[in-house]
């Protein structure tokens, strides 16, 4: 497995965006979150994007934009379902939470939606903890981490 740092608008990253659209079709009927996060806000120092290639398959990846002085929110999370259950997503998003940490972000926000319950498990067993909604959904699930405690054993 490949774990690549990429422009959001890079060859890699179009079968994600075709399966995030498919999969939001899907569980909510519409796709109209694709549109409120542009590339340009994935764009390194301040955001990145990571797909994760597996013999050539983008199989998972994500990404962070800012949204704050220290703050950065991680979008864009997706699992090919061919590769789901064994790892990846947690993978990309480890190695998000340990990316925003380096470029000098403390805390990391994500919402994601009330019919993915698995990625809402992925996040708790990971430590994030849940907090009000900030984004345009008001069902939305949402969640922080504090990336000072995440690594904190690491310092």
């Amino acid at each position: 497995m490949e774990l690549r740092r990429c422009r959001f608008d890079d060859d890699v990253v179009a079968p994600l965006v075709a399966g995030l659209t498919e999969e939001y079709t899907t569980r909510y009927g519409s796709a109209d979150e694709m549109t409120r996060a542009g590339a340009s806000e994935f764009e390194p120092p301040a955001g990145l994007f990571l797909v994760a290639l597996e013999r050539g398959v983008t199989v998972a990846g994500g990404g962070f934009r800012p949204v704050a002085p220290g703050v950065c929110e991680v979008k864009r999370m997706w699992t090919n379902p061919a590769y789901r259950r064994r790892g990846f997503a947690t993978i990309v998003l480890e190695a998000l939470e340990r990316a925003a940490r380096e470029v000098g972000y403390t805390t990391l926000r994500l919402e994601t939606g009330p019919a993915q319950p698995e990625a809402q498990a992925m996040y708790e067993g990971r430590g994030y903890q849940r907090i009000p909604v900030f984004g345009h959904y008001p069902q939305a699930l949402a969640f922080e981490l504090d990336l000072t405690e995440a690594f904190e054993e690491e310092a």
